[in-house]
């Protein structure tokens, strides 16, 4: 009886969790299909008459097709970079020797918990100017980039469940400490670098501040963030919520894609460490 009991609470917990975290998505979802004075009045989330029209007009003020391409490459090169940098520091650390680890471990440990946001906003972008990336997309990559501490740990508690012996058989056939990476660690990390590239994909088309700075002289160089704002105000400076709302969905469609590409990884990584 009390086994059923806790199964029944903890079922009532899930559902209301869960109600919780997709209410304000159904009801982003429902107001991006009303039009703006019914959205202003209140009072109801489902559309009296639905306007699928608020999609297209969203596509082209906020010129959707430029901004959407300038989020994946920003995102997508992020990504890479970061898988790249990341799962090769997670291997150093973990099969090699070398002074200073435990520095360098507890260096990427830190700048997990301490958060400084914007502060940092003003030396990364002179550091940029000195690179003569300011203007450019790259910059805000390489910044991006190099914030790889939480992808780092993913990938090294990761690591610790492929066993040694195989770096050594493969010592024994002459193969070196980078063809062991290359052909043996890394395909065998193929869940763990799933889970690592939606996380950091999702960060990277979430990023707001930085696009925003290092683009204020390139508008064309919005990402879809930035480019969402513009639908905020219409020509004749009245608020247009309906068109941000069909905007905001069509921004998490690429999410979507990402996280049912990605799930397969995510679901071996839970099953592994489950199983450990």
């Amino acid at each position: 009886m009390g086994k059923l009991s806790g199964s029944v609470l903890l079922w009532i917990f899930l559902l209301v969790t869960a109600i919780l975290i997709a209410f304000p998505v159904i009801v982003t979802f429902l107001g991006s299909f009303m039009s703006n004075m019914e959205i202003t009045k209140g009072g109801t989330i489902i559309p009296s008459s639905w306007h699928i029209e608020n999609y297209k007009e969203a596509w082209v003020q906020a010129n959707f097709a430029r901004f959407t391409w300038n989020s994946l490459f920003l995102s997508g090169m992020t990504t890479i970079g970061t898988l790249i940098v990341a799962s090769m520091a997670a291997y150093v650390v973990n099969r090699m020797k070398f002074p200073g680890k435990a520095l360098f471990v507890g260096i990427q440990a830190s700048t997990m918990f301490i958060s400084i946001g914007a502060v940092v906003i003003r030396p990364q972008f002179e550091l940029m100017v000195k690179l003569h990336l300011n203007t450019s997309l790259w910059g805000v990559v390489l910044i991006l980039v190099s914030g790889h501490a939480y992808i780092f740990f993913i990938l090294l508690s990761f690591l610790q469940g492929i066993s040694r012996e195989l770096d050594e058989a493969a010592r024994i056939d002459g193969c070196s400490s980078g063809g062991i990476f290359w052909r043996i660690i890394l395909p065998l990390m193929r869940p763990g670098l799933g889970v690592g590239a939606l996380f950091t994909f999702c960060g990277a088309w979430n990023e707001y501040l930085r696009p925003l700075v290092f683009t204020m002289t390139n508008p064309k160089l919005q990402t879809l963030t930035v480019g969402l704002s513009y639908l905020r105000y219409g020509a004749s400076a009245a608020v247009q919520t309906h068109y941000m709302l069909a905007g905001a969905c069509l921004s998490i469609l690429p999410l979507l894609v990402v996280y049912m590409v990605a799930n397969k990884s995510f679901m071996q990584m839970t099953a592994g460490s489950l199983k450990g």
